[in-house]
């Protein structure tokens, strides 16, 4: 199974990574409800963390994004679609027990490693980059600090010369 094909069915949800039920029903080549009744059956294997049923907005929210809608009667569920987190998906694969589940059990794991591994590196490039910022902005800051006391400096000194000084003076 082609990683790029299951790249394309994961989402943000909540901040968090999920796959819908009519995705992962394709990939197993089951029905949408099948999927939805196995799951069903076994709710105790899937607490929250597993798996949760979208909001109506967050629904159309993805809907939205879909690249092609499709406006034929039956072609959207009058159901709110499930959202799986990684753990749900491999939860998933205990209920539905078929060669082809497992297969595409372990090609979703790898796409949801690929994109752990992505953002960890990414999230160290942030850091690098953050902190170069902060260590150049401070010198930066202390650059211009300097510059600042030298104009004031500057000024101090002219505007000495051009006043008359206070105080006694020698007529000798």
């Amino acid at each position: 199974m082609e990683l790029e094909i299951i790249n394309q069915k994961i989402y943000t949800v909540r901040n968090v990574k999920i796959m819908l039920d009519k995705d992962l029903a394709e990939l197993y080549e089951v029905e949408t409800r099948v999927l939805k009744q196995a799951v069903r059956r076994n709710a105790k294997r899937f607490p929250p963390d597993f798996l949760f049923e979208l909001t109506k907005e967050e629904s159309n929210a993805l809907r939205s994004q879909f690249v092609t809608l499709k406006v034929n009667r039956g072609e959207f569920s009058k159901y709110l679609p499930f959202a799986f987190t990684e753990l749900g998906i491999a939860m998933l694969s205990t209920v539905l027990n078929s060669e082809r589940a497992i297969q595409v059990n372990i090609s979703i794991m790898r796409a949801f490693v690929l994109l752990r591994q992505f953002a960890l590196s990414h999230t160290d490039l942030t850091e690098k980059l953050n902190e170069l910022e902060l260590r150049y902005d401070q010198k930066f800051s202390d650059i211009h600090q300097a510059l600042n006391y030298l104009v004031q400096k500057d000024k101090k000194t002219i505007s000495q010369k051009t006043r008359e000084k206070i105080g006694f003076r020698n007529t000798d």
